[in-house]
């Protein structure tokens, strides 16, 4: 798997979070989940993290999916 880039987090007082990647928006996290998303950022790798929270990773299928006729 690719290693995942581009993501970028925002923290609006202690109530919520906000993901982008690249750029745009692709999350927001509220009360209890933003808390348990900052303390897992702070103790491992911040882009994996947000990746996984996001659902905005790879799933090592992109190019065969790219060269199916239907995706031409």
């Amino acid at each position: 798997m690719a290693r995942p880039s581009g993501f970028r987090y925002e923290q609006h007082g202690d109530a919520s979070v906000t993901v982008t990647h690249h750029g745009r928006p692709a999350g927001t996290l509220r009360g209890g989940r933003a808390a348990k998303f900052l303390a897992e950022v702070e103790a491992g790798d911040a882009q994996l993290v947000m990746a996984r929270w996001t659902g905005a990773y790879k799933h090592g299928n992109e190019r065969t999916a790219r060269n199916h006729p239907r995706n031409r």
